[in-house]
């Protein structure tokens, strides 16, 4: 790479880590193209990348973004996965790596904290914001067909109550 290239990356690399809510490190080595075209849709499925970086300029790119803590985790065939939503990396990063051994998740950071592997899939764990707000419109939803029930069952019993008293007759 010449200079001018590596400054290049490294100001690429400073963008990410301070746009992203979520950068997750893995080591992906042994991974064949296909596998790693393959975790690339996946992630741009879900509005997150997947970039192999150089681990030097990484380092130079995180400390100038002020999120040194990952330094430590950068070392070996490193790539990054990152997203603006702080689960969706996390995500299908996980969702790979349990069907594909040879991506292995060290850590991450999500909102500015350090995140080992462990709290990694712990975070994947989670529902997505969008599940919450369903769950959530739910919630509401369902004492307001209850109330709407319970209003309408006085006149359908009366209603039965009438139909029965015509066909008695």
């Amino acid at each position: 790479m010449l200079r001018s290239e590596k400054q290049d990356f490294v100001a690429e690399l400073e963008e990410v880590y301070k746009q992203s809510e979520s950068v997750i490190i893995t080591h992906y080595h042994g991974l064949t193209v296909k596998q790693i075209t393959s975790l690339r849709k996946i992630l741009r499925a879900n509005d997150a990348k997947f970039r192999i970086v150089k681990n030097t300029l990484s380092k130079i790119a995180a400390n100038k973004a002020d999120v040194s803590g990952i330094a430590k985790l950068l070392s070996g065939p490193t790539a990054i996965a990152y997203s603006k939503d702080p689960l969706a990396a996390a995500k299908s990063v996980v969702t790979f790596a349990k069907t594909n051994e040879r991506l292995k998740i060290i850590g991450g950071i999500v909102n500015n904290q350090v995140l080992s592997a462990k709290e990694i899939h712990l975070l994947a764990e989670l529902p997505s914001l969008d599940e919450l707000r369903g769950k959530i419109i739910g919630l509401v939803q369902a004492p307001a067909t209850k109330i709407v029930g319970v209003l309408r069952a006085p006149a359908s019993q009366l209603a039965r109550v009438l139909q029965a008293y015509v066909d008695k007759n």
